[in-house]
């Protein structure tokens, strides 16, 4: 039953991160579309945002695995 639990928190982790970093890309996507000369500034902030908006349920991720190993 703990096995099921943990996958289903990661599975959760994992649909959560792939959600964050869509918005994240459509709204540089959006930036881009409207002010093509902020393409360079903009892009930065994506490459600054995704890992970070990734970095919550990869923590996740690790923190169902180690109770589960605590179990």
């Amino acid at each position: 039953m703990e096995f099921l639990a943990v996958a289903i928190v990661a599975s959760f982790a994992a649909i959560a991160g792939a959600f964050g970093v869509a918005i994240v890309v459509r709204s540089v996507v959006q930036g881009i579309a409207r002010q093509p000369e902020m393409r360079g500034p903009i892009q930065l902030l994506l490459f600054i945002g995704a890992p970070l908006v990734e970095a919550v349920p990869i923590l996740a991720i690790v923190i169902a695995f180690m109770l589960y190993g605590s179990l």
